[in-house]
């Protein structure tokens, strides 16, 4: 198991610098460019809603649901206490996530209003995805009563409905992100080399190869399968010999 996790380091150490980056960019937007936030008529609970929303969903929900793929894969210990963390940490995202896109439903919009764009829809899809994952990830996995042969029928999909999930994140994150700059752009003459311009497109290239990395810690194989594979194969190959 050491050999496995010091195998990968590098790339969740990559992982977490790119986690941190955007963790970084985003508190800093919010904190620094309040204006972008604030509605002519909004009031000062509007801007605090307004600016939870990004750091939600950026935050709580992206960077600690990549985080869980990336104790449950790669963490060092045991199958059940990595699983037990996993699901908490997907609780923990989830209840962000919730929360975030319930921040958007505050103010003198109301709920239909919000549901405007490509953002917005794919948010709900999003949201509606991971709450089913996260429910059936539960049910499967944590029941007593699972049959095992369920819970290995069931593992695939729980994989590939999570990874999608996780990307779907990120490519609703970079819409959003794209929406919020064309409207400083076109209603606030944001110049396009402003520093916020570039802060925006920094914090959507680096949520791009925070992706990025995150799934390809999640579908390499591991370490020791492949080694475990390759002295079978050889023992094989001289027993026939």
């Amino acid at each position: 198991m050491a050999a496995l996790y010091t195998t990968f380091l590098p790339l969740l150490f990559f992982a977490r610098v790119a986690g941190i980056f955007v963790a970084t960019l985003v508190v800093f937007w919010a904190l620094s460019f309040k204006s972008s936030f604030l509605l002519h008529t909004a009031s000062q609970e509007d801007l605090i809603y307004s600016a939870l929303h990004p750091l939600l969903m950026v935050i709580g929900f992206i960077l600690v649901s990549g985080e869980a793929i990336l104790v449950h894969r790669w963490w060092p210990g045991s199958k059940s206490l990595k699983k037990s963390v996993h699901l908490c940490l997907q609780g923990v995202a989830l209840g962000c996530g919730i929360f975030g896109i319930w921040t958007r439903f505050q103010g003198e919009n109301g709920v239909v209003a919000n549901f405007y764009s490509l953002h917005s829809w794919m948010g709900l899809m999003c949201m509606s995805l991971f709450g089913f994952q996260w429910m059936m990830g539960f049910l499967s996995f944590w029941h007593r009563g699972a049959v095992r042969r369920a819970r290995t029928r069931v593992l695939p999909w729980h994989i590939f409905v999570g990874l999608y999930t996780y990307g779907l994140a990120v490519a609703t994150a970079e819409t959003g992100l794209l929406e919020k700059l064309t409207f400083l752009q076109t209603n606030r003459n944001l110049s396009k080399r402003s520093p916020e311009s570039m802060l925006v497109n920094g914090l959507g290239l680096g949520l791009a190869l925070l992706g990025g990395i995150v799934i390809l810690a999640a579908i390499s194989p591991k370490y020791q399968a492949l080694q475990t594979k390759l002295v079978y194969s050889d023992s094989k190959s001289l027993s026939s010999l």
